[in-house]
């Protein structure tokens, strides 16, 4: 059975479910593996070169089964914090990106991103209407989300709360009171808006197409997947914690000197000895040397763990096709049960 939302029309996929653009964590085979289950998988940039990004669009592209020139119906996240650095190959990176027939862009996370919304529109006009590029944008204010739409145009909505795991902003509001908010203020004739932050299960997918999403963004859940970048180390970690060890901090990027983010956005991890030397006053060039030393062990007493705050409720380790086929599973069958709670007596 298939769920029917603005976002399954736009991409013609059978499920609203979308794996999330992850540095270090979204490769080809996990994008290429969500799609194949009827979502829609991205694949991260991040801080990968462009002969990096063009190896993992040929995993994906292989997976599907497509031939060169073929729509490749994954995305691509960018951090435009990262294309705006100087000497940075920004143009080699999107060009790669969008010579890869991509079907969509997630751009995320810099200080003028409406340059890089730009770049992609200008790309779909030179090349008609066939298949224009998406523009996915993570929005997590109700100011941000009118922007992206009235004035980027952006073709799809994040709305991502304060609970998602990874980068975003630390003022942002809990899902269930942002994106009310949001869909409030775009309105109903307004592009997709899916809900992003503390999402794992078939019972978070339904309670958010309820309160008015398209559809539902999860990251932690498929770290969790054979298919991610995650070591073993590091998925044994996630197995093992609970809620309580989510937290929001600028530890990791202190310790791993990624500080190009905008202001008022931090990362949201396992709580490990590197948050705990931040918090006494470590000195950076001591943190940053204990973290280089961990990298080597693959040691997560100390490496970042990222960690959306519902990790608590995961505890398996799935394909990527399973988890989404689960969910969708389980979504439907909470959305059906909610029916027979309405009575017309």
């Amino acid at each position: 059975m298939s769920l029917n939302t603005k976002l399954t029309r736009l991409l013609g996929i059978r499920t609203p479910i979308v794996a999330a653009s992850m540095a270090g964590a979204s490769g080809g085979a996990l994008a290429a593996q969500v799609t194949l289950a009827g979502g829609f998988g991205f694949l991260a940039a991040g801080y990968d070169s462009p002969e990096k990004l063009q190896s993992e669009l040929e995993i994906a592209r292989s997976l599907l089964n497509l031939q060169p020139h073929d729509l490749l119906p994954v995305g691509v996240g960018f951090l435009a914090w990262q294309l705006e650095l100087s000497g940075a190959p920004a143009t080699q990176l999107l060009s790669v990106a969008l010579d890869n027939n991509v079907r969509a862009i997630w751009l995320a996370f810099g200080k003028n991103l409406k340059h890089w919304v730009n770049y992609i529109h200008e790309h779909n006009n030179k090349r008609g209407n066939t298949d224009p590029v998406l523009i996915f944008c993570p929005v997590s204010s109700v100011e941000q989300a009118s922007v992206a739409v009235n004035e980027w145009r952006a073709d799809v909505i994040i709305v991502q709360g304060i609970e998602a795991g990874g980068h975003g902003s630390s003022q942002s509001l809990p899902l269930l009171t942002l994106l009310p908010l949001v869909t409030a203020a775009i309105g109903p004739h307004g592009p997709p808006i899916l809900g992003a932050g503390g999402l794992v299960n078939g019972a978070h997918a339904a309670a958010l197409l309820t309160l008015g999403a398209s559809g539902v963004v999860l990251g932690t859940r498929f770290l969790l997947s054979p298919e991610s970048l995650y070591t073993d180390a590091q998925r044994r970690a996630l197995i093992e914690a609970d809620s309580s060890l989510s937290v929001r901090t600028m530890a990791f990027d202190y310790a791993r000197n990624t500080l190009g983010w905008p202001q008022g956005v931090d990362g949201r991890g396992l709580r490990n000895a590197t948050v705990e030397d931040y918090e006494r006053g470590e000195d950076i060039q001591i943190l940053r040397s204990k973290l280089k030393e961990a990298s080597l062990k693959d040691d997560t007493s100390r490496i970042v763990v990222w960690a959306g705050s519902s990790i608590g409720l995961v505890n398996k380790i799935l394909p990527a096709r399973e988890i989404v086929e689960e969910i969708h599973e389980d979504c439907v069958k909470y959305l059906r049960a909610s029916a027979h709670l309405v009575s017309s007596a």
